[in-house]
């Protein structure tokens, strides 16, 4: 199995061969409910009929032309980011990674035009993902991901979670930009809160540096706003986006304050394959879908889940938090990998990260009795261990 596959994963044997809104089926006709949606990716979940009509109908009409000549859906899409999120441009790329690497780009850009080439270091948080290209990799946290690659990017700073003194001699040694995810995913689902954030946003506007907000995983919507970072009444100056964006096209996104538009200028940068039609055919109906009234649908779906697990923290012992907002949310426990595997073998789907944290991520489209039939899993599950 995987014989010709180069062996980044740990997969399990059972093949997946389709799937209806929150279900997805094995080739011997097993049935799992995913509340991981590809990690994050599957907004629509599967088999969407609004997603998969418009990709048949663009698949017959165009699926390329470079980003050297126009299309009917890049200022479509990149307009309605922009009136989601509050903020003014976007560059298209193909992942989450991509997008951190423009972020860092454009963050030195930015601080060389302004008048301070020497500003060319970044502040990262621990716990804190965010890919694993080499500029990504080097603002990622953890040795696991970091040290079979090094030497990384110079001049990163890595402050612990929380600690808004060190965040703030680490910012007064003048950095280009301080890069977070508002909700830390492979972090554990750890939520800094508003205060953490609004302390962060203050510290880099009295420093001059420049805030990115990591929003591939709680952005686009998954917390029951556009922005995970609305949630504290922030507007960082660069986000980047990607995972749910276009329902699971490989698609991503750096989006920019006012302010920041024209720093990025023809050759700069780029990307082949980025912001083409068909992906962007995909993200028209994810963000058609969010204006339409699913985020308030991700809100209520949200808190439902949200006070269920918190039921089960109260009955099961074996809990000791829960974590999250929105569809993002996770339990604590010392038994992580035990419960998940548990799970999967009753027909729930999800995973465990940072070790203990049993992580759930399900569609956007999720019913509340979806919703009720997974917290029936996790309780016959929790009770059983």
């Amino acid at each position: 199995m995987d014989e010709h596959v180069i062996r980044t994963y740990v997969r399990r044997p059972e093949v997946f061969v389709s799937g209806e809104g929150c279900v997805v089926r094995d080739a011997d006709g097993h049935e799992w409910l995913d509340f991981l949606g590809g990690i994050a990716v599957s907004a629509l979940g599967h088999g969407h009929a609004g997603l998969v009509d418009a990709l048949r109908d663009q698949a017959g009409r165009l699926l390329h032309v470079s980003n050297l000549y126009r299309h009917p859906y890049t200022e479509d899409v990149a307009g309605r980011i922009a009136r989601l999120s509050g903020m003014e441009a976007v560059f298209f790329t193909n992942s989450g990674a991509e997008a951190t690497e423009c972020a860092l780009k454009l963050a030195r850009k930015a601080q060389r035009m302004r008048g301070h080439p020497e500003r060319t270091g970044f502040v990262a948080l621990e716990g804190g993902f965010h890919g694993r290209t080499m500029g990504a990799l080097s603002v990622t946290s953890g040795a696991k991901y970091r040290e079979p690659f090094a030497p990384l990017v110079p001049g990163v700073t890595f402050v612990n979670r929380g600690d808004l003194d060190g965040l703030a001699a680490a910012l007064r040694a003048e950095p280009a930009a301080l890069i977070l995810e508002p909700i830390q995913g492979e972090g554990g689902i750890f939520d800094h809160g508003a205060d953490y954030l609004r302390a962060a946003r203050d510290l880099c506007a009295e420093t001059g540096t420049l805030l990115i907000h990591d929003e591939v995983q709680c952005g686009s919507g998954r917390t029951g706003k556009f922005l995970c970072g609305a949630w504290s009444g922030i507007v960082p100056d660069i986000a980047t986006l990607a995972k749910p964006i276009a329902a699971g096209l490989p698609m991503g996104a750096c989006i920019v304050a006012e302010g920041l538009e024209g720093t990025l200028v023809p050759g700069d940068h780029g990307s082949t394959f980025a912001g083409g039609p068909l992906v962007l055919r995909a993200a028209q109906v994810v963000l058609e879908a969010l204006e339409g009234g699913l985020l308030d649908e991700v809100t209520a779906r949200g808190e439902q889940f949200r006070a269920g697990l918190e039921g089960l923290h109260a009955r099961h012992g074996l809990v000791q938090e829960v974590r999250g907002r929105g569809l993002m949310l996770g339990l604590r426990t010392e038994r992580g990998p035990d419960v998940q595997k548990a799970l999967f073998d009753r027909g729930l789907i999800t995973n465990c990260t940072a070790g203990d944290v049993v992580r759930f991520l399900p569609p956007y489209i999720v019913t509340a009795a979806e919703i009720d039939r997974a917290l029936e899993i996790l309780d016959q599950t929790l009770g059983a261990l």
